[in-house]
């Protein structure tokens, strides 16, 4: 490692802080998790072994899906609950206002929203409830994409720092 320079170390240093807050990013919703992952990645290109045109286009492509995932599941998750319009809406208003009451907010705004819609669309509170839970399943299957994603992109990341020059 003698041979590694100084602005090298800075884009690794750079690089490990990203993949960290990439994977916190997959449940604080304020921190783009993919993103910053996607990040880490392209420190590497500050290295004497940068990744491959097809590995950062292949990361770009993860990171594009779930973020655009991550807008959307929860509300697919109220609707195949049958969530009216107005449900799927709330929790959408449910999602974004969660941010504001972390980390409560984060676990209870879809399904609010979601419950809030429902009730505003006339059904009963059992069928709200229901469309809540599927809200909060949506919300689940969220974080769970991104985890995946921003994993993936760390364990190529610790991989391709680990084993310079061999991936």
């Amino acid at each position: 490692m003698s041979d590694v320079s100084i602005m090298e170390v800075v884009w690794l240093a750079a690089g490990w802080v990203m993949v960290v807050a990439g994977i916190i990013g997959c449940v604080v919703p304020v921190l783009p998790g993919p993103l910053l992952s996607f990040c880490a990645i392209l420190c590497l290109l500050g290295t004497a072994h940068p990744p491959g045109l097809g590995v950062i286009l292949a990361f770009g492509v993860l990171t594009a899906v779930a973020t655009a995932l991550d807008y959307v599941i929860p509300a697919f998750g109220a609707k195949k609950f049958n969530c009216s319009k107005l449900g799927v809406f709330g929790c959408i208003v449910g999602t974004f206002a969660g941010l504001f009451f972390f980390p409560v907010g984060l676990l209870l705004g879809p399904f609010l929203g979601a419950v809030a819609g429902e009730l505003i669309a006339g059904k009963s509170a059992g069928k709200s409830l229901w469309g809540g839970f599927g809200a909060f399943l949506g919300f689940v299957a969220g974080v769970f994409v991104k985890l995946v994603v921003c994993s993936l992109m760390a364990i190529w990341f610790a991989m391709s720092v680990l084993f310079a020059g061999t991936m």
